[in-house]
């Protein structure tokens, strides 16, 4: 009995000392056998807390739309990082080359896919984003009836193609005018095109400044109140910003300038738009303010102020203000697809050559 227990221990002490050890009974050597434990289906790794993979973002404003993941909260808020993450710019070309891998038109801005586009006083409000895109327009125009009542309709396309980072071309005047006025004939609209800069580009809090001009070319049908003067100047600043996570207020001021001030009339504008998206539905309420104050008097026209879309050279209307609202819906059924309609009526007692007026637009954005 005495000789087994001293075994146990010289067997107890050969695990905790070494894999030799000595007894009353001769040298033995620990024998080590490996063993196998099979993992269990059940069974799973356990992972460095470290290595683990980010929870994923939740949905944001900021998220495109149209078939991307991207978020800019995602993907950080750095220079270029939203660029980044939506890949090279390009158009109908290579993944970096441009339109027919030229680099003559890039993409749009997709960093701020959450904003719409405003949509009355459509020839002058310009979006203050670098886009490539087209925009079908439809406008049924009621006269005053001081004016002989009727209606006036336009059909028109305009056309926008970012060049560079910054820079854009746009054409946003031009189409047919069909009317049933007495007064008036059907025809063409003037051409109006210029350029457009963006000076300023926050992505992180959806913030934008853009500046530029247009010049109208007066290549209308004189009887649908288009093509007269000897052309017009416009110059603008427009710009942008988020309001909460839902919100955007657009802004545009600026001033045409007739080449000659007895034809057409020198006029200052301030355009207002904002929107909110309802729910995380893909669709926007939106209301618009638009200010023309007439700055000069013209002699080819009476006391009538023309608005937007007409330029009369009216007299007697210095200093004169007309004041529209706008209220309206967009949707969104892809990023790059918008379909909207506004209805628009004059806040001031002068109404000018507007009763009322519907718009409608479709843009299609590359």
């Amino acid at each position: 009995m005495l000789k087994r227990l001293r075994l146990a221990a010289a067997l107890l002490a050969a695990t905790t000392t070494g894999n030799v050890y000595a007894s009353d009974f001769g040298t033995y050597e620990r024998q080590v056998i490996p063993t196998a434990v099979a993992a269990s289906p059940s069974d799973k790794p356990v992972e460095d807390p470290a290595e683990e993979p980010a929870a994923e973002a939740p949905a944001s404003p900021y998220t495109s739309i149209m078939g991307s993941s991207f978020s800019c909260d995602s993907s950080g808020c750095g220079a270029g990082a939203c660029d980044s993450a939506m890949g090279c710019d390009s158009l109908f070309g290579d993944n970096c080359g441009g339109l027919f891998g030229f680099g003559i038109i890039k993409k749009s801005d997709r960093c701020f896919d959450d904003f719409i586009s405003p949509m009355t006083n459509p020839v002058f409000f310009e979006d203050p984003r670098s886009l490539t895109e087209a925009r079908a327009i439809f406008i049924n125009h009621n006269l005053p009836a001081a004016l002989g009542g009727n209606s006036v309709q336009v059909y028109a396309l305009q056309l926008r193609a970012r060049l560079t980072d910054r820079l854009s071309l746009i054409a946003t005047k031009d189409g047919f005018i069909y009317t049933q006025s007495p007064v008036l004939d059907s025809g063409t609209a003037d051409f109006a095109a210029g350029l457009k800069y963006n000076l300023y580009r926050d992505v992180c809090n959806g913030r934008l400044l853009s500046s530029g001009f247009t010049y109208e070319i007066p290549s209308g049908t004189n009887r649908s109140l288009q093509g007269n003067g000897n052309g017009e100047w416009h110059f603008f600043v427009t710009g942008a910003t988020r309001l909460g996570s839902k919100g955007h207020w657009i802004s545009a001021s600026g001033l045409r300038e007739p080449n000659d001030t007895n034809l057409e009339n020198r006029i200052w504008y301030w355009s207002n738009h904002f929107d909110r998206q309802i729910g995380d539905r893909p669709v926007y309420a939106f209301t618009e303010f638009n200010w023309f104050n007439y700055l000069s008097s013209g002699n080819a026209f009476g006391p009538v102020e023309g608005g937007d879309l007409f330029n009369l050279g009216a007299q007697n209307v210095t200093g004169n203000d007309l004041v529209t609202q706008a209220v309206g819906t967009k949707f969104k059924p892809r990023g790059n697809i918008e379909m909207g309609l506004a209805y628009e009526f004059p806040l001031t007692a002068r109404q000018g050559l507007l009763d009322d007026r519907l718009t409608a637009d479709m843009i299609f954005r590359f």
